[in-house]
């Protein structure tokens, strides 16, 4: 009885996880035909809108370019290398400044202050400094991602119950103990939050750096088509970008699911 009980709900999750997998394919699906339609039947223009197969045709043909997968490669490292610093940074100056309340009150008015800026208003000044080097991409790219780190640390850090941390206090833990067994685990879901917030934001700042600075990679790659008028190139790129993130989100997922095992709230996904 009791192994039916607990099979049935989770068969049921099984079925909807499926079910919602098939309806996302299928409205994707239903998009990528009507984007096929409507210019074929003269509904969209198709100078400006080619046909999806074309788009499509156009994309694997970059795939066989050594060049498209050079630019990639380019967009990849400035993303990771970016969201590392922005991670480290942001986990550190979160539990430092988390730790200590005056800190923290002495902080919140700068933070809030500077986390509304736009990383693309830093744009004149990185050329300023580095022009189109990778260096003014991981300006951009640390500068947004580091306030959504910073501050899910702060939340989670905020969030540690008092009374186990006056309990770790009254047993004499050392501050890495205390760190460790109290601050950490409650902390560390808001930091994979911060993760995946992060490594979205990472891959926009990282191609508009290539997009209106010139950084090489798949954003300059895209520039370069919508100025000489490839249409269908410029919509492939587009495409690419696109599956890069989907590419990105999954990966964020995966290493929440395997970060946060033991959360039940993670649990409850995998059982789905």
């Amino acid at each position: 009885m009791t192994t039916a009980a607990t099979t049935a709900p989770e068969r049921r999750r099984r079925r909807l996880s499926g079910s919602n997998f098939a309806l996302g394919a299928i409205g994707l699906f239903s998009i990528g035909a009507l984007l096929e339609i409507l210019p074929r039947i003269g509904v969209m223009d198709r100078r400006f809108f080619p046909p999806s197969s074309e788009i499509l045709t156009m994309l694997l043909r970059q795939l066989g370019e050594p060049g498209f997968w050079t630019a990639v490669g380019q967009t990849m490292r400035g993303w990771a290398i970016g969201l590392t610093i922005a991670m480290v940074a942001g986990v550190l100056a979160g539990v430092v400044i988390g730790s200590i309340p005056v800190l923290r009150e002495f902080t919140a008015s700068t933070i809030e202050f500077l986390r509304p800026i736009p990383s693309v208003a830093l744009i004149p000044l990185v050329v300023l400094l580095y022009g189109t080097k990778i260096q003014s991409a991981l300006i951009l790219i640390v500068y947004a991602a580091f306030w959504q780190i910073l501050v899910q640390v702060l939340y989670g850090v905020a969030d540690v119950d008092p009374v186990v941390r006056d309990t770790a206090r009254s047993y004499r833990f050392s501050r890495w103990t205390q760190f460790k067994q109290v601050v950490w685990p409650t902390a560390l879901p808001y930091v994979v939050t911060g993760f995946r917030l992060a490594a979205a934001v990472a891959l926009i700042l990282e191609v508009t750096a290539e997009l209106v600075i010139g950084v090489p990679g798949l954003g300059r790659n895209l520039g370069i088509a919508q100025s000489s008028g490839a249409v269908t190139l410029t919509y492939a790129l587009v495409v690419a970008i696109g599956i890069i993130g989907i590419i990105i989100n999954l990966f964020a997922r995966y290493i929440e699911r395997r970060v946060l095992r033991w959360h039940p709230s993670v649990r409850r996904d995998v059982a789905a």
